[in-house]
């Protein structure tokens, strides 16, 4: 070896990882799958009224406005009428379908004077247009939407969530919900104003669904956002209604009461054992399998990122038969259930021997192995690390099992892919299977040979990246030399006398069978 490689090597030591390592590579692909995906759940939304071929012309936008004439118009309290007109004329020019006239309606001064319609408490209809107005500009640009709240209209909205007009409660909850979807400073802005307790006592029996479903949407809203995360006290308000909704018939309900939970979830382990204590896991479990694509989308969310947490939080999902759901959804027809599920196993292989063995006996490796090798490449890269956390996990048992299952030539496969932490995922991988084969060392050695895998490592040696570099070195050098095989041939002692095995290099029958 030259003096380069020499130093390049002299500091390096044998990669492993340890559970708060892998606990954290759990919370960055937690974050890596939301960024793949889109927002699951929308967070701002304008009510747009639904034209069709019959709609009323007096629900149409005039062609033509002068925006300071109608704000002017909207503040003078001295006709009623004109000024119901005028806030209905903006609220029509905000509900068009394509680019609303947010700030042109904001520089003509309108905004404080529909903000000053909330408090007209004798004038229902009047607050219901100023109210649905408002809405739409909450749900533009973050500086829209601070500017609907730095006009005052927060307090006056939680006044109309008392309103005996159902449409203007509905309305109000709407805004809010707009406004708390801007960010967590709103959102905290908004929760310290008292949104929370009003909000869920709208959640009864008699509610329209069509209100329910906005009142769910803002307690979405109110559970989403993690830097920071709501407060406790919020979480503590939340969960009896999340855990009376999610029995909801109403799939849009149930969706967004999932997604709530798995936000909450997502927060860590806190967050994580507020919702195991509330008693919702056993209701989210089953969830799995339903027959709704959305539902099990965020039900295998919510369950993943509990079992990003600890041992014993991951064991509460384990504890309800969680498992047994695995085997059809890592058969999904939909890539994207396939790969979190594949997500979620590779946080339960993190965990401990009796963990990694409930993923051996529902039968779940053959299934790991299918998509490692067949999966699209996001899929592949999550079954890259079910496998690898399975071999630092795992007893020796267990890694025999998972080499008897046909794991190597897939895994190998990986090599050549042009993801550095991949290709990390999996020499880390084979050098612990190398590891742990001991005396089997040669049989898993040759199984890497045969498929081509020691060809892969040893054009690795000269990757740019340098942990690739020195592990791929590590393992030629330590397992695919005659130094190496030398070294596996020496001789044991007993205390009295040397000993040497003249069978070390062959497995046990009841080891493997390829």
């Amino acid at each position: 070896m030259t003096s380069l490689d020499q130093n390049r090597l002299q500091n390096f030591k044998n990669k492993g990882k340890d559970q708060e390592e892998m606990r954290r590579r759990r919370n960055e692909v937690t974050v890596e799958l939301r960024k793949n995906k889109r927002e699951e759940t929308i967070l701002k939304r304008r009510n747009v009224p639904n034209l069709d071929s019959n709609t009323d012309e007096d629900d149409q936008v005039p062609n033509s406005i002068n925006l300071k004439k109608l704000a002017l118009a909207a503040a003078d309290t001295s006709k009623p009428e004109q000024q119901l007109q005028a806030v209905q004329a903006a609220r029509k020019l905000l509900s068009s379908d394509k680019n609303p006239p947010i700030d042109e309606l904001i520089k003509s001064a309108i905004l404080p004077q529909l903000v000053k319609c909330l408090e007209q408490h004798n004038h229902t209809m009047l607050q219901f247009e100023a109210a649905w107005a408002l809405t739409n500009i909450a749900s533009g640009t973050s500086d829209q939407t601070n500017q609907v709240v730095s006009a005052g209209a927060v307090p006056l909205f939680l006044q109309l969530l008392n309103s005996p007009a159902p449409n203007v409660c509905e309305q109000a909850v709407w805004a809010l919900g707009n406004i708390i979807g801007d960010g967590p400073l709103l959102r905290d802005f908004v929760i310290k104003h008292g949104v929370v307790q009003p909000l869920l006592s709208f959640i009864k029996p008699d509610i329209p669904i069509s209100f329910l479903r906005n009142v769910t949407w803002v307690i979405v809203n109110l559970c989403r956002n993690k830097d920071p995360p709501p407060p406790a006290a919020t979480i503590h308000e939340i969960l009896p209604a999340l855990n009376v909704l999610i029995h909801h018939t109403d799939t849009n309900i149930l969706v967004d009461t999932v997604w709530a939970i798995s936000y909450l979830t997502d927060g860590g382990n806190e967050q994580i054992q507020m919702v195991i204590e509330s008693g919702v896991v056993p209701k989210l479990i089953p969830l799995l399998g339903n027959n709704e694509v959305k539902v099990q989308t965020a039900a295998l969310r919510a369950v993943g990122n509990i079992v990003t947490g600890s041992d014993e939080q991951t064991q509460v999902v384990l504890n309800y038969d969680a498992l047994s759901y695995f085997p059809n959804l890592l058969s999904h027809p939909k890539e994207k259930i396939r790969k979190e599920a594949v997500w979620f196993l590779s946080n339960i292989t993190a965990g401990n021997q009796s963990q990694v063995q409930a993923v051996i006996n529902v039968g779940l490796l053959p299934k790991i192995i299918e998509n490692l090798s067949k999966g699209e490449f996001q899929t592949q890269k999550e079954a890259a690390w079910a496998i690898s956390n399975l071999t630092i996990s795992g007893n020796r048992d267990q890694v025999f099992t998972l080499i008897k299952e046909g794991v190597i030539a897939p895994f190998c496969d990986l090599l050549s892919c042009q993801d550095t932490q991949v290709i990390n995922v999996v020499l880390d991988g084979l050098n612990n299977m190398l590891k742990m084969a001991e005396s089997h060392v040669e049989a898993v050695a040759n199984l890497i040979e045969e498929c081509e895998g020691l060809a892969k490592i040893e054009r690795l040696q000269g990757h740019e990246n340098v942990d690739i570099y020195k592990l791929a070195y590590e393992i030629i050098e330590q397992y695919f030399t005659d130094e190496g095989e030398q070294a596996n041939l020496a001789p044991s002692s007993d205390g009295t006398q040397y000993n040497f095995d003249p069978n070390a290099d062959k497995l046990p029958m009841n080891s493997f069978n390829f």
